[in-house]
């Protein structure tokens, strides 16, 4: 198989390179216009969907702008906003006539607004806070609306400053309670003295805050304007601003010093949205998708800095840092408790991503478990390392060992090559489409696996969750229509079905004296099932469906902004897997045993309380009621803590190619160990083997049937 196909993305790139870009100019003197310029011209020829920019274009990108630069409204007043608005129906004008009139006039807005600020918060952090007081603290900031004069300015600035006080204040009463406890004397300090304790640590976390505001530079600023413009095409299409660019490289580059966990900017704060196999962070095993990092500290300096409202880029750069150095997050968990976790920094490479497996053994039978972090390719030459020839390698090596089922683990697997796709999907079919491609204004494409050789013909079972996108849709998209596969996991996965593409802007220009111009990442294709329908949005539905932590968050593409449309095109041209396994019982066994299982039930009570946690909006400034529910949230999260205790009765395997080099290897050797610990917790491994079981089962009954019968 796997001749290798023309790469989708790199031939439209060249394309591009070479023909759409030679017959256009762009060459603006103003640095401003000529980013406009580009970047427009990219999205109108390039995009797969390319918007209408109108005025109702212009509405959407004046509120996603505002929203940008002041989500908590605590800059802007009323009246700015009313003289903003006359832009309103504008921008789109503006864009088209390369116009940035708005951005200044808002620009220099914020920035007045920004100083005034630093007054404010001062000013009120300089007296006390008043915990007795009876008053509550609404944490949903969207439906907060501008203020009209500074008197209510000052008042909200109070509130949210009280709120971010009230916790430090916590924090310095356990920390005094602590010392209490220790059989070194210490000074007490008095509830006056822990509440202005608290207060200056507010204050020396905004000041941090405002350091790296007042080193934003207008760039910087007009980077966020361009991405309200382009992230209104959909959620994947985004500026990437000179340095953003370099940061993109050095992490496709698959090694760098940190604590190994990808980060993505939310409005109101920074989320974990990965954690890097293998790295510093998943060593720790403390950090998890979904935490939101609140402060960080460096572990020789006593006060945390405050990463709230900063810019990702500068945040990174306190989270990142030499090999061996201590970094202390303090985050905001999934479940909604407050919690400080050291991590030791090193260097993080991206071995991990690639795929590995086991044996698996239960009551006298053999099978094998495939995790597959990532679709990798070498974009250099496809014969070098990839994930299709792993996977390949892998499976014959547990043919080896006898087994009698595998699963394919592509949980949290957030996509990755097409190719390898194509050719992973081939391992388990004769041959037949895997995936349809489609391009704006040409036929589609189906991609087909031409290779008759199957490398496993027995049952399979695919694990997925919420977080897995993109290839791994396709792949358990092709294995459910073929009928080759079991999919077990969340109601759907992410449901990310478009492909993006990078293109340096510099390119696009001749003879450049505007300095760096950065690059846009913008969606040129849309990716079908054979049997026609998208994944967009609606992702892959498991054949059996089992709750976990996710199950009740807002994480998947059709809870991003602007995703595009679920649709459907002709079916491609393919046969079901001629096979003996019987699906329709092995799956309604599946479901039995699902729905009667207690660690499940218990895993569907803490998903419901942690969406319960994350949608809570009123808080109590009242430090006796605080922290009344703060030991209601630490009560209720020791419920759920037996779900660490779940172990199966599966036994976990390497195979003795790695077990020869873990005699050399001690880290190797420590990252199976985990990962054998962590999977025989795993209940829905466990699930998955027993479905294989079932499956095995009916085939040998099958088998004998048809002995009998010949």
């Amino acid at each position: 198989m796997k001749g290798n196909y023309k790469f989708l993305l790199l031939a439209l790139m060249i394309a591009f390179a070479s023909c759409s870009f030679t017959s256009k100019k762009f060459e603006d003197p103003d640095k401003d216009k000529l980013l406009i310029q580009l970047i427009t011209y990219l999205l109108d020829q390039g995009h797969f969907e390319p918007k209408d920019i109108n005025d109702e274009f212009s509405a959407n990108v004046f509120e996603d702008y505002l929203n940008n630069i002041d989500p908590f409204k605590r800059y802007l007043y009323a009246s700015d906003i009313k003289e903003f608005e006359a832009y309103q129906d504008k921008i789109d004008d503006q864009i088209k006539a390369y116009d940035v009139s708005f951005f200044n006039l808002t620009h220099q807005r914020l920035l007045k607004r920004i100083a005034e600020s630093k007054e404010i918060y001062a000013e009120i952090l300089e007296e006390p806070f008043d915990f007795s007081k009876e008053e509550a603290y609404n944490a949903d900031y969207k439906k907060l609306t501008y203020v009209n004069n500074k008197r209510e300015m000052k008042e909200r600035w109070r509130q949210q400053l009280k709120f971010s006080t009230i916790a430090n204040y916590d924090d310095a009463i356990a920390s005094q309670d602590l010392d209490e406890e220790s059989d070194e004397p210490k000074e007490e300090k008095s509830i006056e003295d822990l509440e202005a304790e608290a207060r200056l640590t507010t204050k020396k976390s905004l000041d941090e805050l405002y350091d790296y505001i007042d080193d934003r530079v207008r760039n910087d600023w007009f980077s966020v304007y361009i991405n309200a413009i382009v992230e209104e095409f959909d959620p994947h299409t985004f500026y990437f601003a000179p340095d953003d660019k370099e940061r993109f490289d050095r992490d496709i580059s698959g090694k760098f010093e940190g604590i190994g966990a990808r980060l993505q900017k939310k409005v109101d704060g920074i989320m974990v949205n990965e954690i890097i196999s293998g790295g510093p962070a998943w060593r720790a095993d403390e950090l998890e998708v979904g935490d939101q990092i609140l402060k960080v500290r460096q572990e020789d300096e006593k006060e945390a800095v405050n990463v709230v409202g900063m810019r990702l880029d500068d945040a990174i750069k306190f989270i990142k840092g030499p090999k061996g150095t201590v970094v202390v997050l303090t985050l905001k968990k999934v479940d909604g408790t407050i919690q400080d976790i050291s991590i030791t920094r090193d260097v993080v490479e991206m071995e991990e991503t690639y795929a590995k497996s086991s044996v698996v053994e239960k009551d006298g039978e053999t099978f094998g478990i495939i995790n597959l972090p990532k679709f990798y390719i070498s974009f250099d030459d496809y014969n070098e390392r990839n994930a299709a020839s792993d996977i390949k390698k892998e499976i014959l090596r547990l043919k080896e060992e006898g087994v009698d089922g595998l699963v394919m683990d592509l949980r949290n697997n957030g996509g990755g090559s097409l190719q390898t796709v194509v050719d992973i999907a081939g391992l388990f079919i004769e041959e037949g489409p895997v995936v349809q491609v489609k391009t704006t204004g040409e036929a589609k494409e189906v991609l087909k696996d031409k290779d008759k050789s199957i490398v496993w013909d027995g049952p399979l079972v695919i694990l997925v969750n919420e977080l897995s996108a993109s290839a791994s849709e396709i792949l358990a998209a092709a294995m459910q229509d073929y009928k080759r596969g079991i999919v077990i996991g969340s109601k759907q996965t992410y449901g990310k079905g478009t492909v993006q593409t990078v293109m340096d802007l510099n390119r696009m220009v001749k003879n450049n004296t505007q300095g760096d111009l950065g690059a846009l990442k913008f969606t040129t294709q849309k990716f079908y099932r054979i049997n026609g329908g998208s994944t967009q949005l609606e992702g892959v539905k498991s054949d059996v469906v089992v709750p976990d932590r996710y199950s009740y968050i807002d994480i998947g593409e059709k809870d991003q902004e602007n995703p595009l449309p679920w649709d459907k095109i002709d079916a491609a041209d393919y046969n079901v897997w001629d096979s003996y396994f019987d699906y329709d019982t092995t799956i309604s066994k599946s479901k039995a045993r699902m729905a009667a299982n207690e660690q499940l039930k218990l895993i569907d009570a803490n998903a419901r309380w942690v969406k319960e946690i994350r949608d809570r909006e009123s808080y109590s400034l009242n430090y006796d009621t605080y922290k009344k529910d703060m030991q209601i949230n630490e009560e209720e999260a020791k419920r759920f803590s037996k779900l660490s205790e779940y172990q199966s009765n599966l036994t976990f395997t390497s195979l003795p190619y790695e077990v020869k080099l873990m005699e050399k290897d001690s880290i190797l050797l420590e990252k199976r160990d985990r990962w054998h610990t962590a999977l025989s917790k795993d209940v829905y491994v466990e699930e998955a083997i027993n479905v294989l079981h079932d499956l095995n089962k009916a085939q040998i009954v099958q088998g004998v049937a048809d002995s009998v019968k010949n």
